[in-house]
């Protein structure tokens, strides 16, 4: 299945590219996510994590 799977890949022009364009966007999405975590205010990280219990 594999094999099958490979050849099918590499008679793709330009499918080498995917493998890229994914790692930078969920690369992006990471470093963004973990910009945000550190840079909120610490009243709305209480107040959000406070909501479930706040019923």
């Amino acid at each position: 299945m594999l094999r099958f799977v490979k050849s099918y890949m590499e008679s793709i022009i330009g499918i080498e590219v995917y493998p890229l364009i994914s790692l930078i966007i969920f690369f992006t999405f990471f470093v963004a996510l973990f910009w945000w975590v550190f840079t909120a205010k610490k009243e709305y990280i209480e107040t959000v994590s406070n909501l479930p219990l706040d019923h």
